[in-house]
């Protein structure tokens, strides 16, 4: 996981609520045995209509998702947290995330910045006025901005979440943290107790 202490860059309005996990990566795509290409299919059942926002050139090369309430309710699969990201978003702004989703985000590097829903619906407003609108999210001040049209939002982020963006730190990186105290353990384990593998 890359250290993340600033996400900017311009958006795209996803204007949709309750948009579920099978919505953003369909089940056809999680028969891949390897963990890369998902960005085909977000969205993909979206995608075929022209007019769906992921095809509005006016948006390519945007950084961050801006989506409607509940964004990523439905199963657990991480693989929308990836399909997400391998598309190119390095963050997602939602007035409420499910509880699983958000989770999935903070584990895998995706930020999940939950602003308040006039907040929310203020800043899809101006990104859908204006595709260029520049927009930081900053984890370190848990902070949206797009300064150009004064805004300012704040999200929350417990302290050891933030920890892990800051740093980088997936599960595994969390757990090398401890290697030390792991070793020592070892090293003092009697001999009749099962060795670590």
């Amino acid at each position: 996981m890359k250290a993340t202490r600033i996400v900017s860059g311009t958006a795209v309005p996803l204007d949709r609520s309750d948009v579920d996990t099978d919505q953003i990566i369909p089940s056809d795509w999680l028969k891949q045995v390897s963990r890369t290409g998902f960005e085909k299919g977000l969205f993909s059942e979206w995608r075929d209509d022209r007019d769906f926002v992921l095809n509005d050139e006016r948006y390519a090369g945007a950084t961050i998702l801006v989506g409607g309430t509940n964004f990523g309710t439905g199963s657990s699969r991480e693989h929308a947290v990836w399909a997400i990201q391998q598309y190119g978003f390095e963050a997602v702004i939602s007035p409420r995330f499910a509880d699983i989703f958000r989770n999935n985000c903070t584990k895998n590097g995706l930020v999940p910045a939950q602003i308040q829903p006039d907040a929310a619906a203020e800043l899809m407003a101006a990104v859908q006025a204006d595709p260029d609108l520049e927009i930081t999210v900053d984890v370190q001040r848990r902070q949206v901005e797009a300064p150009a049209i004064g805004f300012e939002a704040a999200f929350p982020l417990e302290a050891s979440t933030q920890q892990r963006f800051l740093e980088g730190l997936d599960d595994i990186g969390i757990t090398l943290r401890h290697t030390e105290a792991i070793d020592g353990y070892e090293r003092r384990r009697l001999p009749w107790l099962p060795a670590a593998t």
